[in-house]
């Protein structure tokens, strides 16, 4: 047989009226056509979801971090003289709390809220992403002046710190935020990324819920502050650290009640370093769940050799209280010392409660059950509402307690031998 050349073979779609999709192929044939038609509704459903999938994010449908990447490279070739283009990278406070407090189901509720908040803000040619876990960026396009991205970040904490419904759950939110201008810091991809989370990172470290233009500066802040994580972790691992004890005199008796015992870290080659300095990246880390088991057991170890009538407080980081394990930790540290729980005062802020005071008020009351006494230390600091102490009427509130000076922990003779 020979073969004949004939004409191409076309294709071609049409959508019906009832929304399908039907692929026509033309055949040539030696002596006519050959003309097919075949539904690909599904399959091209597929295709679309699977290109969708690929794109954006799953829990909240915007753009993820390969389709923002290639939108941002886009923009930054597109920029002209005398415009800017601003990203911003927004890290939501304190997220892994509400996700351990309430559950994963909360946690997503509140990112997809979120997200759709903050839609709300940008402009019609700016665009949003969501980078992953906690984190999202928005890329504002052709402002004139930094003041532009000023006024964006003011209606981002606006509309996200007005309070969530998550699934029955009261919730509300902070972000910390980072902002890298092109072209002045950075004209292509990685550089504008790695400056927007350099500033986003430095806005953590100054306490979190502010927001932080990127500055040269920066860089080796981070540096030094990722290799004092890097030995805190190494202190914490080798008990490298120290428990200090501050006594608690009382005005009435003129005695000492109680002693809070205070960690400290007797870093190699820098000395003292304060606590101030090393426990927000303890919390930031996770490593504080670690360093207060430690501080705890050693406390409650320690206090079996005091007077019966001297009690330990013990601080406890919001991290710590929201772990859901918090309370068996206290039964074991008691258990293996041997303290009773009548002389342990475990010291909470009220950040703890801010968050949601239903979840925290549940441990509290485990707590009270095992004999285990609560105090509201700085109560009256920051968002305070006497409606905590009506629902727990046994938790104390301390603000003020008069002390001596700080007494480290030595060996030898007991601490309080002269009493």
């Amino acid at each position: 047989m020979r073969n004949v050349a004939l004409g191409k073979i076309t294709h071609s779609t049409v959508e019906t009226a009832d929304g399908r999709s039907i692929l026509i192929v033309n055949q040539p044939l030696k002596n006519g056509w050959l003309t097919t038609h075949e539904d690909i509704t599904e399959r091209t459903r597929s295709e679309e979801q699977i290109r969708h999938l690929a794109h954006y994010d799953a829990l909240t449908d915007l753009p993820n971090r390969a389709l923002f990447h290639e939108r941002l490279r886009s923009e930054l070739a597109q920029i002209v003289p005398g415009e800017r283009l601003a990203v911003l990278y927004i890290d939501i406070d304190e997220f892994k709390s509400v996700n351990d407090s309430l559950g994963h189901m909360i946690g997503d509720e509140l990112l997809k809220s979120v997200a759709m908040r903050l839609g709300q803000c940008i402009g019609e040619t700016d665009f949003i992403a969501r980078l992953g876990g906690d984190e999202f960026a928005i890329v504002q396009t052709a402002i004139k002046d930094p003041a532009e991205s000023v006024d964006l970040v003011r209606r981002v904490y606006e509309t996200i710190r007005a309070p969530y419904e998550c699934l029955g759950h009261h919730v509300t939110s902070d972000a910390s935020i980072g902002i890298a201008l092109a072209p002045e810091h950075g004209t292509d991809l990685d550089q504008i990324l790695k400056n927007a989370d350099l500033a986003m990172y430095a806005a953590k470290s100054a306490g979190r819920r502010i927001w932080r233009f990127f500055e040269p500066s920066m860089d080796a802040r981070v540096k030094a502050r990722r290799m004092l994580e890097t030995d805190l972790r190494k202190a914490i691992a080798d008990r490298a650290l120290e428990v200090y004890y501050q006594p608690c005199l009382s005005l009435q008796s003129n005695r000492i009640t109680c002693c809070e015992a205070l960690v400290r870290w007797r870093h190699p080659d820098r000395g003292m370093i304060s606590p101030a300095e090393f426990i927000p990246i303890a919390e930031e880390t996770g490593l504080i769940n670690e360093l207060g088991e430690w501080v705890l057991a050693t406390a409650c170890a320690e206090a079996t050799t005091w007077p019966d009538d001297v009690n330990l407080a013990v601080n406890v980081s919001p991290v710590q209280f929201r772990s859901g394990t918090f309370a068996l930790k206290i039964v074991a540290a008691l258990a293996a010392s041997g303290l009773p729980a009548r002389r342990l005062e475990l010291e909470i802020t009220e950040a703890v409660l801010i968050r949601d005071d239903d979840a925290a008020l549940e441990i509290l009351h485990q707590l009270r059950a095992l004999g285990v006494r609560i105090a509201l230390d700085d109560f009256g600091t920051g968002y305070s509402s006497l409606s905590y102490l009506q629902r727990f009427r046994s938790t104390r509130s301390r603000s003020i307690a008069a002390s001596s000076t700080t007494l480290p922990k030595t060996a030898g003779p007991p601490l309080y031998r002269p009493w």
